[in-house]
């Protein structure tokens, strides 16, 4: 059975960190579902803490520059976006859901909250978080990593990531997807963007945007049979068109076990 809380009772309780965007809490801050620990002391070391590492780097960078030209050329609407039916239709009214790579809370995040659920959206680009600010003010955000996920472990019934797995080296992909398993409760849900087809690294002076960008990734049949190691049972693997043009993906709704 999945757990809810009412929406007040979710309001984060932040200490608000010197570094990042005005107003927007670092990972290692404390917050809380209700009378639950959002997040765990010592989750954020110090390189997830400085985004170090020349790939991070790199994208973080790139995300801040195109943050607002990126927002414009987002579509709202695609196969991608209908995915969300597909974790949304079961879960009861505000289940606690996590955007995992949320950027400007544009359109993933804002459907999860029109849908009823209280929803956490976590990035490392503060521009992004800016912009998510002041699009969706009953977001909760946090900047932090993927690979270092600051939350208690079981805090999200529902997990979903759109379009940043990507962006991580691979090398660190089992790592990930380790944490998102550990902050969903048992038997919780996550729908998950990666890579399809085998590309070690990508390193782009110029990008789509016209910022450098890194990608990496595994293949559709390693992606499946990692989500296997780490403990999820997969329930579905599509392809699915990247809505700005570019190649396919992989989207893959999972299982908690």
């Amino acid at each position: 059975m999945s757990s809810s809380v009412a929406p007040a009772l979710w309001a984060m309780a932040l200490t608000l960190s010197t570094r990042g965007a005005p107003g927007l809490p670092h990972a290692g801050v404390l917050g809380h579902f209700g009378d639950q620990s959002l997040t765990r002391p010592g989750a954020l070391s110090d390189k997830t803490r400085n985004m170090t590492g020349r790939e991070k780097r790199v994208v973080q960078e790139g995300y801040d520059r195109v943050a607002n030209s990126y927002l414009q050329a987002r579509p709202h609407d695609g196969e991608d976006i209908a995915l969300l039916a597909e974790v949304l239709h079961d879960l009861p009214s505000h289940s606690r859901v996590l955007d995992a790579g949320c950027g400007s809370g544009i359109p993933v995040a804002r459907e999860l909250l029109e849908a009823g659920h209280d929803v956490a959206g976590l990035d490392f680009s503060s521009a992004q978080l800016s912009l998510a600010r002041s699009n969706l003010a009953e977001c909760q955000l946090v900047q932090g990593d993927l690979t270092n996920l600051p939350f208690s472990n079981g805090s999200f019934d529902a997990v979903v990531s759109y379009y940043a797995i990507i962006h991580v080296p691979r090398e660190e992909h089992e790592d990930l997807l380790r944490e998102i398993h550990r902050v969903l409760r048992h038997d919780g849900r996550a729908l998950l963007c990666l890579g399809w087809g085998d590309l070690p690294e990508d390193r782009d002076p110029d990008s789509w945007l016209g910022v450098p960008m890194f990608w990496s990734h595994f293949d559709e049949k390693a992606n499946l049979a990692m989500l296997s190691k780490v403990g999820f049972i997969p329930q579905w693997s599509k392809q699915v068109a990247d809505p700005m043009g570019h190649a396919s993906h992989q989207f893959v709704l999972s299982i908690r076990r």
